[in-house]
């Protein structure tokens, strides 16, 4: 990697960390500079204002940890019964990038920005239906093998496993600790199990 880009990258990484632990518009220019340790002419030559450097955020660093975290393994497994939850599980008992104590970074950056932003929310829209399409691909094709009864609406299941996942990381955030997710997926695998 060049100097440059390794620049960049280390700005975007840093700055995803304040922004994760302190907020978005909590989190200056300054502040992300002094972490980095780059001048304040190398942060805006890489990116020319604070909310193209949070697009990128979304882009180069949170959408890869959606693929392989959040994609991938609805994808790969055929049973969406044992995939979705042991998803939700890995999510929120395994996952190393994701801390309880500051909740889902998409979930925080939608409730934080999309009331303003438009440029964010049809970012975090589109990580948002990169999630849901490929839970509901998981759920029809569990039909199609008989896993999944054919009356269950693959998306009515998808929007409710996924808003009580990001409920529950609130829950997790106010908690400040992981316990509290065990409840969650209890009723989650009795209600997956449902849908046989």
């Amino acid at each position: 990697m060049k100097k440059a880009a390794a620049t960049r990258l280390n700005i975007l990484q840093k700055a995803f960390e304040l922004i994760y632990i302190n907020g978005y518009q909590t989190t200056s220019i300054d502040h992300i500079i002094a972490t980095t340790q780059v001048t304040k002419g190398a942060f805006f030559y890489h990116f020319k204002n604070k909310e193209e450097m949070g697009l990128a955020i979304i882009n180069e660093i949170l959408k890869p940890t959606l693929a392989t975290s959040f994609l991938e393994p609805l994808q790969k497994e055929q049973d969406p019964i044992v995939v979705i939850y042991n998803l939700m599980y890995d999510l929120l008992l395994k996952n190393e990038f994701l801390k309880a104590e500051y909740g889902c970074p998409v979930a925080n950056f939608t409730q934080e920005m999309t009331p303003w932003n438009i440029d964010f929310s049809k970012a975090l829209a589109e990580l948002t239906q990169e999630w849901t399409k490929a839970m509901i691909a998981a759920i029809e094709k569990g039909q199609q093998n008989g896993i999944v009864r054919k009356d269950v609406n693959a998306m009515q299941v998808t929007l409710f496993v996924v808003s009580g996942y990001w409920g529950i990381r609130n829950f997790g955030k106010l908690e400040n600790n992981k316990t509290v997710y065990l409840s969650y997926l209890k009723e989650l695998k009795n209600y997956l199990n449902t849908l046989k």
